[in-house]
């Protein structure tokens, strides 16, 4: 409220003598009827950039409006204009003395610096203030009920300005912004929207908003950012300092290649209404500027057509402008609906509601408050209507539907359009109006820009950083280990960020800074933490790339593979007398055994009723099958398949054997001919379900994952610090003191085995992570050594760097892993699965054959009541095993009828006799 007592105190100053004001038009003892003379005001900046052209187009507005009969209905609508000559007293002032007079609104002010003043007086006083210009996002309702933004707020502005530093892939800028309302809170906005995009600003400083602008402080102000590493600077200033940077940065070199400049609305506004000098357009080359997007239409275009001959050309016509007489239209609107509801311009003196004081040194009595002033604020947030500047209507925030601005590059003598940005779908080369009509997308496929000419006439994106011109070098930090020297050290070792800084399109000045007390390895993890805290601008060497690290860290591509390993002690194991026994796990000989017998049963079934092979008595049938079974493991059988069905699953099965013999034999002949080794410990599996001691490198991550991960408990972890410390501790194992087995990654491993060939890797490698170098988040160093380690990589030079590392001893890792595991069930069960479901498949069609037959054969005999039950299955197995003739199914029909054995047998005694009588 100190503005508004700072109002008050202008007010005693003005030496207002009468205690009311002058009756507004249509006092409350006037009748409900439209007045014939309604008043507003307007207070701007009549001498800037965008009064001169808001001046017209007020002026064109009023006549418009009174010209239209179908507004206001006869009222006649007045406008007063006043001038703020750039100063926020002087609006101040002049809004005052509005106040003094009968107007229903006040259309400006121009500054937001204004605007936040005479918007208490508003509040207060209950008179509508619309403003054109006042662009400070905020400037919101909540504070300020009766302030209306008929523009775009600086929000969206901002927003826009954070997607194309998003799009271009840059992650830090430079801000410089006029140090009032206007620019600060432009500027706090813009610092929330890059946040949202992983971005920020990096350095931010303000111009001072006096009246006279200082080269000296300019000049301080740019050298300051000369020096600094960011080359993207956004300029939210107003015209004067505006320009006065651009000079001076031009002077200091800073409008050359590798500098992007962004600017907000003000410089379109001023290269659209006028016709600057080529020498001033020369230092803007390659700016991108964003101008308020006011959508192309038949009403716009006639209005420019009738604004050059107003103006002969001579001043250009810029948003604002557009938006300046929208407004006027959106009070005479609102006028219109608010007289059509009875509506009636009225005011109550401000001490009479708040019974103050009367009279007294700050004339209080001078101030009187619109009565209906709600009614009529309402009327223009209700407002909906399509004007020269596109739709007005407002959100449920009071911000205007649709905000959208035009990417322009400053090319030549002019503007060059590269895009658009709406809120609807962000960077589009698109006109929004098209995109409205379709459904949102706001993908990063979906966001496109022409091409830009950059600063220096290029049409490279310039990659928008450098390293500071500080003379300072990055401090990168290296770890100091006192085991496993080979990968890193403060002098040897950091062979691969040397050759990746060589690939680099620019020189990188660094120095290396020791980490570690050389009397134990570092953390690792403190080591990425100073990163994060600005100690390091960057960190080498064997630094794991492990989840909770890249949350407070950028990491380059990896340079070399890791992963944790766990390595145990090992006994060789000699091939017995039984070690034939070996290649199949003990449930593999059930099983296979198992089937070997399944599929005597299932041929004997087949076989028994058509092949002399499988029938005789049970104790030669029991022979047969056990023999045929077994026999085929060689594929020595003798007995024949003559039933397709039985045939079928021999074809299968003699697969299955294939497989499993060959296999046996591949096994039994690694067991025989290869060393064989023994582990206790078969992988990480075994080694978290048992309770004995684990070791770990010191410094390293294992210990995290294994607690936090796995879940081993922190009592059983123990710490090691030297390949020597490994050795020892394996050797003695838990129960002497030492630990069952340690886990480290791979190439530390890798390392020690080549010295210790007593010791061995054990199952599988059970993380997949890398070493890569650390640096800053957003760090666009970080992905430049990306690029530079894939270089490496492709050349070949990245793996004789580290063949030069991994210097191995006499000891060989050739199957330094020991895979202790047999042929197991796992490995063949599918095979199982295919000759079980064969031989499912042809006894169920065997056994419909004969309920087929038995069926058949059951009606010509007669039933017995007490073999009811007993008679069909006696019958069924008597049926299984009878002997039926292979040829049986040949031949067996003449005429229709089918002839039983005995039948023909008798028939054929029959003709025998007849022969032997007639024979004399």
């Amino acid at each position: 409220m100190n503005s508004f007592w700072l109002v008050y105190w202008v007010v005693w100053c003005l030496g207002v003598s009468s205690s009311v004001l002058s009756p507004f038009v249509g006092a409350a003892n006037v009748s409900s009827s439209r007045p014939a003379v309604v008043n507003i005001g307007a207070i701007f900046n009549i001498d800037s950039v965008l009064g001169k052209v808001a001046k017209i187009t007020l002026e064109e507005a009023v006549k418009d409006v009174n010209a239209d009969t179908n507004i206001l209905h006869g009222t006649k609508l007045v406008l007063t204009m006043q001038n703020s000559n750039y100063s926020g007293f002087i609006g101040m002032v002049q809004a005052l003395r509005f106040m003094e007079t009968d107007v229903a609104a006040i259309i400006g002010p121009q500054s937001s610096v204004v605007a936040h003043i005479i918007s208490h007086v508003a509040n207060e006083l209950r008179v509508p203030l619309l403003s054109f210009a006042a662009t400070d996002p905020t400037l919101t309702s909540l504070q300020f009920p009766f302030f209306v933004r008929t523009t775009q707020s600086d929000l969206y502005q901002m927003k826009a300005v954070a997607e194309i530093i998003d799009y271009y892939g840059w992650k830090e800028v430079i801000a410089i912004y006029v140090d009032d309302d206007y620019g600060r809170n432009g500027v706090a906005a813009l610092d929330d929207e890059l946040a949202a995009r992983r971005c920020r600003i990096s350095f931010k400083e303000g111009i001072n908003s006096g009246t006279e602008v200082n080269r000296g402080e300019i000049t301080s102000l740019l050298v300051k950012v000369a020096l600094m590493q960011s080359r993207i600077i956004v300029l939210h200033a107003q015209t004067d300092y505006g320009f006065m940077v651009f000079n001076v940065a031009r002077y200091l070199g800073m409008t050359d290649n590798g500098y992007v400049w962004i600017v907000t609305d003000w410089l379109s506004s001023l290269l659209d209404s006028a016709s600057l000098p080529s020498e001033t357009t020369d230092v803007l080359q390659g700016v991108l500027v964003l101008r308020q997007h006011t959508p192309d239409s038949d009403r716009k275009r006639a209005f420019a057509a009738r604004w050059n001959k107003l103006t002969g050309g001579s001043l250009g016509l810029h948003s604002y402008g557009l938006y300046a007489y929208d407004s006027v239209w959106l009070v005479a609107r609102a006028l219109d609906a608010f007289f059509s509801q009875g509506g009636v311009v009225s005011c109550t003196n401000y001490t009479t509601i708040g019974g103050g004081d009367k009279g007294g040194d700050l004339n209080l009595d001078a101030m009187s408050i619109f009565d209906n002033g709600t009614l009529l604020l309402n009327n223009i947030l209700q407002s909906n209507f399509v004007g020269l500047s596109g739709q007005m209507k407002f959100e449920p925030d009071r911000s205007l539907v649709h905000p959208a601005y035009d990417v322009l590059n400053v090319v030549g003598t002019g503007l060059r359009r590269i895009g658009y940005w709406s809120n609807y779908s962000g960077l589009s080369i698109v006109s929004p109006e098209i995109l409205y009509a379709k459904p949102p997308n706001r993908s990063s496929a979906n966001q496109k820009l022409y091409s830009v000419i950059w600063p220096g006439e290029t049409v490279s994106k310039p990659r928008g950083w450098v390293f500071p011109n500080n003379g300072r070098q990055l401090r990168i930090g290296v770890p100091i280990r006192v085991s496993y020297r080979e990968f890193v050290s403060p002098v040897q070792g950091t062979e691969t960020f040397k050759a990746a800084l060589n690939l680099l399109p620019y020189a990188v000045p660094y120095h290396f800074v020791p980490f570690g007390d050389g009397h134990k390895n570092p953390s690792y993890t403190e080591l990425v933490n100073l990163i994060r805290t600005g100690y390091f601008d960057g960190a080498i060497g064997d630094i794991a790339i492990v989840t909770n690290r890249t949350r407070i860290v950028d990491f380059t591509q990896p340079y070399a593979a890791s992963g944790l390993v766990v390595v145990a002690p090992f006994t060789k194991i000699n091939s017995g007398g039984w070690a034939f026994l070996q290649p199949f796990t003990p449930l593999m000989w059930i099983v296979t055994a198992s089937f070997f017998l399944f599929i005597g049963i299932v041929i004997w079934i087949l076989e028994h009723r058509i092949n002399d092979e499988f029938r005789g008595p049970p104790r030669q049938q029991v022979i047969t099958l056990l023999w045929f079974s077994l026999s085929t493991l060689f594929f020595s059988h003798r007995e024949n398949t003559m039933s397709a069905l039985g045939r079928f699953v021999m074809l299968i099965w003699l697969f299955v054997v294939l497989i499993l013999t060959s296999s046996y034999t591949a096994s039994l002949t690694s067991i025989l001919t290869v060393q064989q080794l023994s582990s206790p410990i078969s992988g990480i599996d075994s080694l978290k379900a048992s309770d004995d001691p684990i070791g770990f490198q010191v410094g390293s991550f294992a210990e995290h994952y294994l607690i936090q991960d796995i879940g081993i408990s922190k009592s059983r972890l123990f710490a090691l610090g030297s390949p020597e410390e490994y050795a020892k501790a394996l050797q003695l194992g838990p129960k002497r003191g030492g630990v069952a087995a340690i886990v480290d990654e791979r190439p530390y491993v890798e390392i020690f085995l080549s010295s210790q060939c007593t010791f061995r890797i054990v199952g599988q490698e059970f993380t997949r992570s890398g070493w890569g170098f650390a640096f800053p988040r957003d760090s666009p160093l970080a992905v430049d050594m990306s690029t530079a380690i894939l270089q490496l990589s492709e050349t070949g030079d990245l793996q004789r760097i580290h063949d030069k590392w991994m210097t191995r001893s006499s000891c060989s890792l050739d199957n330094a892993e020991i895979d202790s595991d047999r042929l197991q069930l796992k490995s063949f069960w599918g095979l199982f699965l295919i000759c079980g479901i064969a031989c499912f498949v042809a006894l169920l069609l065997h056994f419909l054959q004969l309920m087929f037959q038995l069926r058949k054969s059951l009606p010509s005999e007669p039933a017995s009541s007490a073999c009811s039950i007993s008679g069909p299955f006696q019958r069924f197995l008597s049926l299984i095993d009878e002997r039926e003739d292979p040829s049986r199914s040949k031949g067996r029909k003449r005429n229709g009828d089918e002839r039983s054995l005995e039948d023909q047998l008798g028939r054929q005694s029959k003709r025998v006799q007849l022969r032997t009588e007639i024979t004399p």
